[in-house]
């Protein structure tokens, strides 16, 4: 089979060895001759599964049993609703950073459940950079942030010092760098960028922040209650969360969060150097908010899309193809996108710039 090379937004690349073993999993699971997609979620054989793939997550962002972790289905919009249904009091207000799509649906839904303060925004030049200068108000229940842009190709580079609970989107570049995990009250993510398929989110909370709403809770949508259940007081996504494991171990077994952080901070190099010195070129974001997993650019000259796009197709590359609501282009270098792929863009761009010169 030829090397198509994927440079999907999401659901975005998994490693290949991550793949096989998904697929023989759903042949004969553990030598039980059944299928994954077959066996009762309440087997051993599966609770082994829930219970590693709970604690992988505390073991790569190394934080301690003052955190609790849960694989949810809903993808991450969900979370957009289950945030303030489970930090923000009755009385209280949430905080918000806006920097994009999916933070403006964030707001969307907590206005819905209570007072929201949007203390930030970065709308008024269509999100194309992180703004900075606000203050945090230190009576919120907890201020929100998404961590990077994969519409918009922004990123958050610095964290804020937050004096209340700091509750953080990371959907789209967890694992891909180091972080203090520590900073975070809750962190969420739709696994289909970095950890695994479409089907699954996680979240990871301090026990400490919940059960302070003063609300009388749906179960479906109490942390507290899928904390005691294991992630199963409902049937779980179990197959994306079983091929989440396996990404987060080959993650692991190759030297973790540090050393893919090199990688994608090596990816990214390449790929923006080549933007900013070819002419036919040029980036969408402020250069210091440009994120290392989504990179968005134009052409100089639209006229020419057609031929580029005949370039990058033949070339076995896919995915490039940029959000509507920027257009252009958006190559997506997730943490099982090898370099060799980026590489064959770069020489794809520079063949267009030396042919059309």
């Amino acid at each position: 089979m030829f090397k198509v090379h994927n440079f999907s937004a999401g659901p975005g690349i998994l490693p290949a060895d991550v793949l096989k073993q998904a697929s023989n999993a759903c042949v004969n699971f553990e030598n039980l001759n059944l299928s994954l997609l077959e066996i009762s979620h309440r087997s051993k054989n599966y609770e082994n599964v829930m219970d590693e793939a709970r604690s992988i997550i505390k073991d790569l962002f190394e934080v301690g049993e003052d955190y609790e972790v849960i694989y949810l289905g809903g993808g991450a919009s969900l979370q957009f609703a289950m945030v303030p249904y489970n930090l923000l009091s009755e009385n209280g207000t949430a905080a918000y950073l806006n920097t994009g799509v999916w933070s403006t649906k964030a707001i969307k839904e907590a206005k819905i459940i209570g007072n929201t303060n949007v203390i930030a925004s970065s709308e008024d030049k269509n999100f194309n950079y992180i703004p900075k200068d606000y203050s945090i108000p230190s009576d919120a229940d907890y201020l929100h942030i998404t961590s990077n842009n994969t519409i918009f190709g922004t990123q958050i580079k610095k964290f804020p010092k937050s004096p209340i609970p700091l509750v953080c989107d990371m959907s789209s570049d967890i694992f891909s760098r180091s972080i203090n995990a520590n900073d975070f009250t809750l962190i969420y993510a739709g696994a289909q960028k970095n950890m695994g398929p479409a089907g699954c989110t996680m979240v990871m909370v301090k026990k400490e922040a919940l059960g302070k709403t003063g609300r009388k809770m749906l179960s479906m949508l109490d942390y507290q209650v899928h904390i005691k259940g294991g992630s199963m007081y409902n049937t779980p996504p179990v197959f994306p969360i079983y091929v989440t494991l396996l990404t987060l171990k080959w993650l692991k077994q190759n030297g973790g969060i540090s050393w893919i952080e090199k990688i994608n901070q090596q990816k990214s190099n390449v790929l923006y150097n080549e933007i900013d010195r070819n002419s036919l070129f040029h980036g969408t974001t402020s250069t210091d908010d440009r994120s290392q997993m989504n990179v968005c650019f134009l052409l100089n000259k639209p006229e020419l899309e057609v031929e580029f796009d005949k370039l990058w197709k033949d070339a076995n590359i896919s995915g490039i193809k940029g959000h509507r609501d920027v257009g252009g282009y958006r190559a997506s270098l997730y943490n099982a996108l090898p370099i060799e792929s980026v590489n064959v863009l770069v020489e794809v761009m520079k063949y267009f710039e030396n042919k059309f010169t």
